[in-house]
């Protein structure tokens, strides 16, 4: 069946899930520059935290399809349950057209839900990525710029501001994609494993003072 998912882009053949999903990019893999002396005090990020790439795997060929904005990944993603992607419903574009991306360890995958609903006109779904690469964070951004981090926030704004007619708490969702961790750069684990080990010295000379 079809996949949503946010993506940096893909990982290494396994075998493809018979849920819907989409995947997202997240990051890509190449380093940033160096950084600059202002930042040399505090680690400069070494990868992008947001969302760089959309695609959706087709449920017939199972080959992955990049979405050209977020809106229309969106638009395939809040009904996928009820309606799978197929490549012949993008325009000229079949199952034995190769692939748009392959998911493999050069991006960070991340593998959303199918049916989340589309956000709503005026405003904006963000996903951030963690620094240690083990979860996403989702908000909305209202129209007047406000961010919106939870359902209890969205119902309170909902409350303060009637003239948003149309729009109801049900057409937001907190629900966050999952990070493929065969894709989380090797940096990343590195710099985990190390402060894992950092913790458990700290720890251990703790426990015997």
């Amino acid at each position: 069946m079809s996949q949503p998912s946010v993506l940096t882009s893909a990982s290494p053949a396994t075998t493809p899930s018979k849920n819907p999903a989409t995947e997202v990019s997240v990051t890509s893999r190449l380093p940033a520059t160096s950084p600059s002396p202002q930042s040399s005090s505090k680690k400069a990020q070494l990868f992008p935290n947001t969302i760089g790439l959309y695609a959706v795997q087709c449920g017939e060929c199972l080959k992955w399809r990049l979405m050209s904005t977020e809106e229309e990944y969106e638009k395939i993603r809040c009904k996928l349950l009820e309606e799978p992607f197929l490549c012949s419903t993008m325009p000229n574009i079949s199952c034995q057209d190769p692939a748009d991306i392959e998911k493999d360890a050069s991006r960070t995958w991340v593998i959303d839900k199918p049916n989340i609903p589309q956000t709503p006109s005026g405003f904006k779904r963000k996903l951030v990525l963690r620094r240690d690469f083990s979860k996403l964070d989702a908000h909305y951004v209202t129209p007047t710029g406000k961010k919106l981090r939870s359902s209890l926030e969205v119902g309170k704004f909902l409350e303060e501001n009637p003239a948003m007619k149309g729009v109801s708490a049900s057409d937001f969702s907190f629900t966050v994609p999952k990070v493929v961790e065969e894709t989380i750069p090797k940096e990343v684990l590195e710099r985990k494993a190390t402060a894992k080990v950092d913790k458990k010295g700290k720890d251990a000379k703790s426990g015997d003072s």
